[in-house]
């Protein structure tokens, strides 16, 4: 399909359609903490297993797994399978694999000072290794979670907006660790993906 879009997972005995939502950003910036906020929040019937695989040096996850029941397309119940890739450079491989088949992206950008470079840089290996599988960002269902807003110093939104979203995709301000606006974000790129489906 054009731009990037690509066909779902559809299950025809289970009447399910299964999609990949995948978080993004530089390291330690708030990802598995987002993931971990929904695993804890979400009733057992509603969620999978939490899968946590931690890298060499212990200080990030090389993706976390879940599956979120969040309503249905064209009459099949949908199934999020929500992943998070490793924000140091080291993985590069990793982050090209694990965005492999994506359905929706929330690009988790660090509110400190002296990570504003990271998120560019992030999000312009998002959008290259997006355009090495032939897609386009903006063609590809997506939200930017302005992470850790709580700190003193965080960067005036409106100059994290200028540097990080020029396509004036929907964003939230959060505080993952807190849970704060992790859920919105979730539920913001659902709805887009559901209806990028549709």
């Amino acid at each position: 399909m054009e731009g990037g879009a690509r066909l779902p997972l559809i299950n025809h005995a289970s009447r399910e359609v299964t999609c990949k939502i995948v978080y993004y950003g530089p390291g330690l910036g708030g990802k598995t903490a987002n993931l971990e906020h929904i695993h804890a929040r979400l009733s057992p019937e509603a969620r999978g297993k939490l899968i946590l695989l931690a890298a060499e040096t212990n200080r990030t996850h090389l993706f976390d797994l879940l599956r979120v029941d969040l309503g249905t397309v064209r009459g099949l119940r949908t199934r999020f399978h929500l992943f998070t890739v490793p924000g140091d450079p080291y993985y590069d491989l990793t982050r090209k694999l694990v965005l492999r088949e994506v359905d929706g992206i929330v690009f988790v950008a660090d509110s400190r000072a002296e990570r504003c470079e990271a998120n560019v840089e992030s999000l312009e290996d998002l959008r290259a290794n997006l355009s090495g599988q032939g897609r386009e960002l903006a063609r590809t269902p997506l939200v930017i979670q302005y992470n850790k807003r709580d700190l003193p110093g965080a960067v005036p939104l409106a100059e994290m907006d200028a540097d990080l979203n020029p396509h004036g995709v929907p964003y939230f301000q959060a505080v993952g660790s807190r849970g704060v606006g992790v859920f919105d974000s979730l539920k913001a790129v659902a709805k887009m993906v559901v209806r990028s489906l549709n």
